[in-house]
């Protein structure tokens, strides 16, 4: 009886599930480098691998492992130790700024009181010394606070000001832009001067006849202090006589060219009540006639002590 051939099955082997990841397995399956393995396997040949066996070793690998824990212990003790001394200093620390800050404030309070004193000094000095003139003397040198009816003149850049040049307003300073100069201010406050105007601020700073408006950079300064647009101007006056004479005055006129040639802004009204603060930096000087041979006085010659 014959016997039948074996049957073989058709079907292909069993793939890996991760064969399409070979790299991966590979590093997975030998993450010990050759060299790392091979120097693993000659320690072990001559039994250096593993812990020191010899007495000497030992005692080393005992003393490194002391020395470390007492390092590790010394250094927590100095921390324990340092900690609360830290804290202490800190909380000096923050007690001297707080009574430095203390005594910065009451310096201030001081000044302040002591410019105060002084600026009452001078006016009552002014009102003293003045005779008939000495209320007027006063109110012009802005020793005084000053309220009553006025204008308010608002005056701002356009609305984009973009540098340029070759317009009239362009010289080795300024370019002929549509922003508003320190020479257009003076020239405004001057104007509202000549119209009738017998105090003005800026911004809440008190002119006087000794302020003086200037620029550095882009920036207007009114007495060393800079001002931010818009520009308020407050101006006490008769009205509406003010108003109208400052609209027709040549400074009025020059604004409505600002206006009209480079966008500046600007815009008065009445204003029933305004209150202008005594000036901020008031200096007092005082002048007394010189003998003369002949008789001439200060007047004739025009000389003074100041």
């Amino acid at each position: 009886m014959s016997q039948q051939p074996p049957v073989r099955s058709t079907s292909p082997p069993h793939r890996r599930p991760d064969a399409s990841m070979s790299l991966l397995t590979n590093v997975m399956d030998h993450s010990l480098d050759d060299g790392y393995a091979e120097a693993t396997a000659r320690r072990q040949a001559d039994g250096s691998a593993g812990m020191p066996r010899s007495l000497r070793a030992k005692l080393g690998l005992a003393a490194g492992l002391v020395l470390a824990a007492l390092v590790v212990t010394l250094g927590a003790a100095q921390a324990r130790i340092a900690a609360p001394v830290v804290a202490k200093e800190r909380e000096e620390l923050i007690d001297r700024i707080e009574a430095e800050t203390s005594a910065a404030d009451k310096l201030e309070q001081d000044v302040e009181t002591l410019r105060q004193d002084v600026g009452e000094r001078q006016r009552k000095a002014l009102e003293k010394h003045g005779g008939d003139q000495g209320g007027l003397v006063a109110l012009l040198s802005g020793a005084t606070a000053v309220r009553g009816a006025g204008v308010k003149l608002v005056v701002d850049d356009a609305e984009n000001t973009d540098p340029g040049g070759g317009g009239p307003r362009e010289n080795t300073t300024f370019s002929d832009t549509g922003r508003l100069r320190d020479r257009d201010m003076q020239q405004i406050v001057n104007g509202l001067w000549s119209s009738g105007a017998t105090a003005v601020a800026i911004n809440g700073q008190r002119l006087t006849s000794l302020s003086a408006i200037r620029h550095a950079g882009e920036a207007i300064l009114v007495d060393n202090k800079p001002l931010v647009p818009p520009y308020t101007l407050l101006a006490v006056g008769r009205e509406p006589h003010l108003r109208i004479a400052f609209r027709d005055s040549a400074d009025g006129q020059y604004l409505k060219v600002l206006e009209d040639d480079y966008g500046i802004r600007w815009s008065i009204s009445h204003q029933d009540d305004v209150r202008l603060p005594a000036a901020s930096s008031l200096i007092v000087h005082t002048a007394e006639p010189l003998a003369t041979d002949a008789g001439k006085s200060v007047a004739n010659t025009g000389k003074g002590r100041s």
